[in-house]
Order: C-alpha cells, then sequence, then structure tokens
C-alpha cells in the first residue's frame, strides 16, 4: 500500500515537474502571467521553470520582422495617379510593452505603414516618387516609428518598392525622355562644330602665314585619298591659274562672216533700204 502512494506521488511530481518546465528559444523573450498579472521579470532564453496551475508562458519573437505593405493607389501632389507598395522592417524591443499595450503588433504596424504610405503619396511630386526614394523612405520610417514606440516596437527601415504608373503617363515620359535625348545630341554637334570652325580658323591662319604648310597638307590629303584604293584620284587646282589661263586664251570677238545663199551674196536689209531710198 505505501508502495502505492510513492509510486502515485511519484508520477504526481513528475507529471508536475514536466508540465512546469518550458524551453525558451534564443531569438525569443519569455513572459509569466500568474493568475492573470504579468511578471516584471522576462524569461530569458533557455530552460524555465512555471508553477503548475498558476503560471501561463506567452513568448514573444525578437527577430526582425519583414511586412510586406500592399500596394496603395493615391494621387500626388501634381495630380498623377499612381500605386506604390513599400517593404517595413521592424523588431520588438520591449515585450511586456508589446504584449500588453497592443492586442496585434504585427496589424497595427501593417495599418500605420498603409495610412502613412498613402499620405506620403499625397504629400509628394511624381518625381521625388521617381528619384528621390530615400528622402521618401525616411519620411516613413519617421511616420511609422512615432507610433510603434508605445508598442514596444522599433521600426528598423522602410523601402519603396515599386512605383506603377499610368500607360498614358509611361509614353508622355518616354516621349520627353526621347525629346531631351534629342536636344542634347543636338547641342553637342553644335558645340562640336564651333569648336571644329575656330580649329579650322586657326589651321587657315598658320596656312595663309606659311604657304608651304598649305603644299604639306595637300600632298597629305594625297597620300590619304590613294590608300583607300580608289580608281579615281582627285587633285585641286588653283582657281587663279585657271583664270589667268582663261586670260590668256581669251580672244576679241569677230563678227560672223556672211554666208552666201544659192550662190549669191546677201546684201544686208539696211543696205537694201539705202538702195531703194
Amino acid at each position: 500500500m505505501l508502495a502505492e502512494i510513492i509510486s502515485i506521488v511519484a508520477a504526481v511530481g513528475v507529471t508536475g515537474l514536466a508540465t512546469s518546465v518550458r524551453i525558451i528559444r534564443q531569438y525569443e523573450r519569455g513572459l509569466v502571467y500568474r493568475f492573470g498579472r504579468v511578471r516584471p521579470a522576462v524569461r530569458e532564453p533557455g530552460m524555465t521553470l512555471l508553477v503548475p496551475g498558476a503560471d501561463r508562458l506567452q513568448k514573444v519573437n525578437m527577430q526582425i520582422v519583414t511586412l510586406p505593405v500592399p500596394a496603395q493607389e493615391g494621387i500626388t501632389r501634381d495630380n498623377v495617379t499612381v500605386r506604390v507598395d513599400a517593404v517595413v522592417y521592424f523588431k520588438v524591443i520591449d515585450p511586456v510593452v508589446a504584449a500588453i499595450n497592443v492586442q496585434d503588433y504585427r496589424f497595427a504596424v501593417g495599418q500605420v505603414a498603409q495610412t502613412s504610405l498613402r499620405s506620403i503619396i499625397g504629400k509628394s511630386d511624381l518625381d521625388d516618387l521617381l528619384s528621390n526614394r530615400e528622402r521618401l523612405n525616411q519620411g516613413l520610417e519617421l511616420m511609422i516609428d512615432s507610433p510603434a514606440l508605445d508598442w514596444g516596437v522599433h521600426i528598423d527601415r522602410v523601402e519603396i518598392k515599386d512605383v506603377a504608373l499610368p500607360e498614358s503617363m509611361k509614353r508622355s515620359m518616354s516621349r520627353q525622355a526621347e525629346a531631351e535625348r534629342e536636344r542634347r545630341a543636338r547641342v553637342i554637334s553644335a558645340d562640336g562644330e564651333l569648336q571644329a570652325s575656330h580649329k579650322l580658323s586657326e589651321a587657315a591662319g598658320v596656312m595663309a602665314d606659311t604657304p608651304a604648310a598649305l603644299q604639306l597638307r595637300l600632298l597629305e590629303t594625297v597620300v590619304q585619298v590613294a590608300a583607300e584604293k580608289n580608281s579615281t584620284l582627285v587633285l585641286p587646282f588653283p582657281v587663279e591659274l585657271l583664270r589667268f589661263l582663261e586670260r590668256q586664251t581669251t580672244q576679241p570677238d569677230k563678227p560672223p562672216a556672211e554666208q552666201p545663199v544659192n550662190g549669191h551674196a546677201t546684201i544686208p536689209r539696211q543696205s537694201e533700204d539705202r538702195a531703194a531710198g
């Protein structure tokens, strides 16, 4: 009889010990509720003992949580409709506050992130959303972190993932970018022509002062043309020499000789009129 009582007591003790032992992982912290009241001491990772029937253990994850924010549609300050989505990185820094002050801190952070994202869309221009995301990310982080501190949560980072534009706006931006590239190309081409004209003007001045430089340039041009294996070779000819030859070969104009008609000499009409008079 005594042995049975001892065995029953031992079994009850082992069962109570098994139910009172809890294991807390390295990335978790344990909150103990004793008769509904949270104990101020937070249980660290490892094995912890609870009072059977009186204590209840709640584990709080202390890892960084990645929370995607669904795409929010809004109108920017310059009246452009866009859809923007983001991602929030946060972690619990006070497990007691996170468990007591808010029912579900994940859901709360998600709702604040959505409303803050809508607010930041309405306060920003389209160019800021496309090119100045770093400043917008910092603004979102401050907007979300302010209420999250009261929940024992710290916002580690906020990133805007994508900005979806209407198709008409995409086409307009594409035409704008193409026109800007065309303008730059024309400006660069004109600048090159201007610089080339300055250099050619300087070269012409040097050649005018040194005629031998012009002959050397002519010979170099001939060599370059001949190197292309062309069948026709074009040589420049001085215009002054052409004019000189033209003056030498030009003769004074002579009146045209009268041609006989049917073996008879033709008489000018004026002579006929004089004879008739």
